[in-house]
């Protein structure tokens, strides 16, 4: 069955949805010039080495290396705790809960958890229930410093000493910068295991590094598949026609969708709960990635659009209220499964009442899916522009077209709009207020 994910982007048409917030043919036609501009940017970067990670699917060595590593530790751990924060626990972890289960819900690997907090409730209670003899923790900062995973790493330490002493060491890896680096020098000095993080690549765009590729060989996921299904997706992504590009095609929607009708906020909305992981991972990477204040000359823009997240059918019952009779400042970007692997048929217990037989015989998958349809339309209606990802089944090779087109749709925006999508200036200066508040 093919796999591949395809884009429907018609209830964005100004025919479709109105002028209020729909794009019509000549505002496109009038960006095309600066859309292929920009695609000429994106090549003459990725020959200058600036985005390596369109290049990552097709590294066979270090998928290999983290393939055979996994596969060692399989009979040794029972549980994998990754000690990350942002790009290093969001890619991970949406990895995780898309297939790391099979259709009876079991992993299908270790035990994956992804603390990805500082709360010292729930770090406790984790730690407090897992067998530290059969856990496996993943480490995972390029610098070392990163505040939040460096204390867990301190506390996951001194418990590991006191339970196991030297053999403490077996039961770390580290991923982190390839030369430089706090943690890299501590995996030098205790001889630590450790995987690399290209350097050119940031966190948000690390899920198909060891980052995002070690832990879902543990868990069991076919990391092969996934990079198979990123590299059609790099592919494809790569073609200079603007509008048969799915990831152009998306970057230049929300970017005329923001910049000349008003439309802020962009909300990514799976009906599938094994796809909502995806909408945690899009929000940082759309958000780090292009919410600047200045320009690449220099010039105050305070651009961004806001990603948000909601669930199908769960929040028709809280959002969709505002999404269909609130402002103007939305667009809606479906994700629709069309084979959701398992099936419940509902049965006609009640033929005696009509409210309850009416829905005997049909499915669930049915049901989910002629909801989301259902919205779409409703939301067509009312005027609020929307599109659609459709997956033929969730699965790594679909799962991983996706990642790499959002991917290649960011950094599409960053050169259409002259902004640097690869920095984020605004956290660090968090970082250095927390040190400084901590007395450092």
């Amino acid at each position: 069955m093919n796999t591949k994910v395809t884009w429907d982007f018609s209830n964005l048409d100004s025919a479709r949805v109105g002028d209020r917030a729909g794009l019509n043919g000549d505002l496109i036609n009038s960006a095309l010039p600066k859309a292929r501009a920009a695609h000429e940017d994106l090549v003459k970067q990725r020959k200058e080495g600036k985005l390596p990670f369109y290049d990552l699917p097709t590294l066979a060595d270090m998928i290999a290396e983290v393939s055979d590593y996994a596969a060692d530790q399989r009979s040794r751990f029972d549980d994998v705790v990754i000690l990350g924060i942002g790009g290093s626990s969001l890619g991970p972890a949406a990895l995780q809960i898309a297939l790391g289960r099979n259709a009876a819900g079991k992993p299908t690997g270790l035990r994956l958890h992804f603390p990805d907090n500082v709360d010292p409730f729930e770090f406790d209670a984790l730690l407090g229930h897992l067998d530290l003899e059969r856990t496996l923790f993943n480490v995972v900062t390029k610098s070392g410093g990163t505040p939040e995973t460096a204390t867990q790493y301190l506390i996951v330490r001194e418990r590991l000493q006191h339970k196991l002493k030297d053999r403490y060491r077996d039961h770390l890896v580290f991923t982190t910068d390839p030369e430089k680096g706090l943690l890299r020098q501590l995996a030098r000095d205790e001889k630590i295991r450790a995987f690399d993080i290209d350097p050119g690549i940031g966190g948000r765009f690390s899920v198909l590094t060891p980052v995002g590729l070690l832990p879902a060989a543990l868990g069991g996921i076919d990391i092969k598949a996934l990079c198979s299904g990123a590299q059609a997706a790099a592919a494809e992504c790569s073609a200079a026609d603007v509008l048969s590009n799915p990831a152009y095609r998306f970057g230049l929607s929300m970017c005329l969708l923001r910049d000349q009708k008003s439309v802020g906020t962009v909300i990514m909305m799976p009906y599938c709960n094994r796809l909502l992981g995806m909408a945690d991972w899009f929000r940082q990477l759309w958000a780090e990635s292009l919410g600047k204040k200045v320009n690449l000359k220099g010039e105050e823009v305070y651009w961004g659009q806001t990603p948000e997240k909601a669930l199908g059918a769960t929040d028709q019952h809280s959002m969709v209220q505002l999404y269909m009779e609130g402002p103007f400042d939305k667009v809606i970007c479906f994700m629709e499964v069309q084979d959701h692997g398992v099936d419940i048929v509902i049965p006609r217990s009640y033929p005696d009442i009509p409210e309850l037989n009416f829905w005997g015989g049909h499915t669930l998958a049915e049901l989910i899916n002629v909801e989301k349809k259902a919205t779409e339309e409703a939301l067509r209606q009312a005027g609020k522009p929307s599109l659609t990802a459709i997956f033929p089944r969730v699965d790594a090779y679909s799962v991983g077209q996706f990642l790499m087109t959002l991917e290649i749709a960011t950094v599409f925006v960053g050169s259409f709009v002259g902004i640097d999508p690869l920095d984020q200036p605004g956290v660090e200066l968090g970082k250095v207020l927390t040190r400084q508040r901590m007395g450092g």
